[in-house]
């Protein structure tokens, strides 16, 4: 562990030469142990604690020793943005080729906002294999499933997209739990307001993290959804699930920007591409878990039509992230009504929603107050580059704007005024169409089977 003089001291990132992967444990109780070091001065613990109804033997330990070890390498990225060191260190056992290159993703395009907003000269490009062809040459792509899984593990974050993701894998008649890290107030009510069993892990950082980020460390996002894939993935393997069914949007895929010759996009992890690396992985594990997000043919807004009409979570979700901060003196409890996520959430819903029930929801008329402008035109791209934050594609927002301008209920408010009057007119009138944005697509890694329920909840 680092010396409390080394804490107090400034942080120099430049210092650290290379990130370490130390050790992993999974206990019998459930309680996951990873290690990792920068050089050999400062040493993190990092701890998750799945639930589990009965003692682990070592041969269910075992079996999933992979999924273990992808966690491993995952979730290391918390502890090596600190320093973002040139070289890694893989001291348990070498990634096989197709965990290498979602592991050379993660820890690089998987880092572009954070490389961005820090100013790096460059993205971090750690090697995790010894050769320089490529992580993962020669590995075939895993096929989406095709058949509907016996038992399904369904995420949970206390967003609309969750809810919609839940409702869909129930019209398929698969056996189906909920799963989260933490119990936020968003998620106890999703899934009250679900009445399915609930999967809880919780995770422990390690108190260092915050501490060096205060002296100095490096700061910034990182590809949290890749770590909340595999630990869904290995709690669901071990709770005799068959595959994980995520959340995650078309729109994900979508970047904020280009910089040092990559889209650097803040949703990477969420995205297709990420997806498809971690099913490949999955895949060569052999961990006997499959993971797809159910919602990947939609638009944000198609999603949130189909939330629209699904009532009974209206007042149990919040898809504002201050709800979800690390620091417990900066959560917020509700709705803030002042970041892009919540702006972004009401411009969604409001085409298929009165103003009356869009209040009631979020405590605030955010789309008849003139102070909010700045911050929705920016949603699509205008007076700027596209939010940080997990909000949809610009032709989302801007096909949100066209559909309230049509809108009665809408477009007298001051704030749709303007966006119809100063933003439409700055983007080709085949911008945002739409019936376009709102079609579902057939990008996707969904099992085929599944399709009918998606197309039923997601369609007109």
């Amino acid at each position: 562990m680092v010396a409390d003089a080394k804490l107090r001291s400034a942080f120099d990132p430049t210092a650290y030469e290379s990130f370490r992967f130390l050790s992993r444990e999974l206990d019998g109780a459930g309680r996951i142990t990873l290690r990792y070091a920068l050089d050999d001065q400062l040493e993190f613990v990092e701890e998750f604690d799945l639930p589990i109804e009965r003692e682990l033997s070592a041969a269910e330990r075992g079996r999933v020793d992979g999924l273990l070890s992808l966690l491993h390498w995952v979730a290391g990225v918390s502890y090596f943005k600190l320093a973002a060191p040139a070289e890694v260190s893989c001291e348990t056992s070498v990634p096989p080729p197709a965990v290498a290159r979602l592991l050379e993703a993660l820890y690089s395009e998987g880092l572009g906002e954070f490389a961005c907003t820090n100013g790096l000269p460059s993205l971090p490009r750690p090697r995790f294999t010894s050769t320089g062809t490529g992580a993962g040459a020669g590995v075939a792509p895993a096929p989406a499933p095709s058949a509907v899984p016996a038992r399904i593990l369904v995420p949970v974050g206390g967003g609309k997209d969750s809810a919609v993701a839940i409702e869909i894998v129930r019209r398929s008649g698969a056996e189906l739990a909920l799963f989260s890290i933490g119990d936020a107030p968003p998620i106890v009510r999703t899934v009250a307001a679900a009445e399915l069993a609930h999967l809880l892990v919780r995770r422990r950082l390690d108190p260092q993290v915050a501490e060096l980020n205060a002296a100095g460390a490096l700061n910034g996002h990182v590809p949290i959804t890749a770590i909340v894939s595999c630990v869904a993935v290995l709690t669901a393997a071990l709770n005799g699930f068959d595959a994980v069914a995520m959340a995650n949007e078309r729109s994900a895929s979508a970047g904020n920007l280009r910089w040092d010759g990559i889209e650097v996009n803040h949703q990477f992890s969420k995205g297709l591409p990420a997806e498809r690396l971690l099913g490949d992985a999955l895949a060569e594990l052999d961990g006997g878990v499959e993971l797809f997000s159910i919602l990947r043919p939609a638009s944000e807004l198609a999603i949130a039509r189909a939330f629209a009409r699904l009532e009974q979570y209206h007042g149990a979700f919040t898809s504002c992230n201050a709800i979800f901060r690390i620091d417990p003196a900066l959560r917020a409890a509700s709705w803030c009504c002042d970041c892009p996520k919540c702006r972004f959430v009401f411009l969604a819903l409001a085409p298929f929603s009165s103003p009356e029930q869009l209040r009631e929801i979020f405590g605030a008329a955010m789309l008849d107050d003139d102070r909010q402008f700045a911050g929705f035109a920016l949603l699509s791209a205008t007076g700027g580059h596209k939010p940080f934050e997990c909000v949809g594609e610009e032709q989302e927002s801007l096909a949100a704007i066209r559909l309230l301008a049509d809108d009665a209920r809408w477009s007298g408010q001051r704030v749709v005024r303007r966006l119809v009057a100063e933003v439409l007119p700055q983007h080709p009138a085949s911008a945002g169409e739409p019936a376009g944005v709102l079609a579902l697509s057939e990008e996707h890694r969904v099992p085929a089977a599944l399709m009918p329920d998606v197309r039923a909840l997601l369609g007109a």
